[in-house]
């Protein structure tokens, strides 16, 4: 299995942002350099697993949160997100985005059937 550094880089820079504090306060709550973080969210450096925690703990994150788009088993952190994303939606962007999703899904599952028919062995 590959590591998307970038979406793990991405996730970090995001919840960074969203927690109000520079590279540089990130820096010294984790006893890196400003620089290793910026390559960290940039996807320019691969992190170890202690890394990757001490980064969380810093962001006050379960690591999962950081590690989600590499983990198969992450409905649930999707599901808070895509809760998040619609806090602050009317009534109607909420029914606007549901139909959306709904149109998604259905041709996600429409080219899957198709893909399958296209790659089956030919008799």
């Amino acid at each position: 299995m590959l590591v998307d550094y970038d979406a793990i880089g991405m996730r970090i820079k995001i919840a960074r942002i969203r927690a109000r504090i520079s590279q540089e306060t990130l820096a010294e709550r984790t006893n890196f350099s400003t620089t290793h973080i910026s390559n960290i969210e940039t996807g320019n450096t691969k992190l170890s697993l202690p890394a990757i925690m001490s980064i969380a703990n810093a962001l006050s994150l379960p690591v999962e949160q950081l590690l989600c788009d590499n983990v198969v088993y992450s409905t649930h952190i999707y599901c808070q997100e895509a809760q998040e994303v619609l806090e602050d939606c009317s009534p109607e962007e909420i029914r606007i985005l549901l139909d959306i999703l709904k149109g998604s899904k259905e041709a996600l599952r429409r080219n899957e059937k198709f893909i399958k028919r296209m790659n089956a062995p030919s008799e």
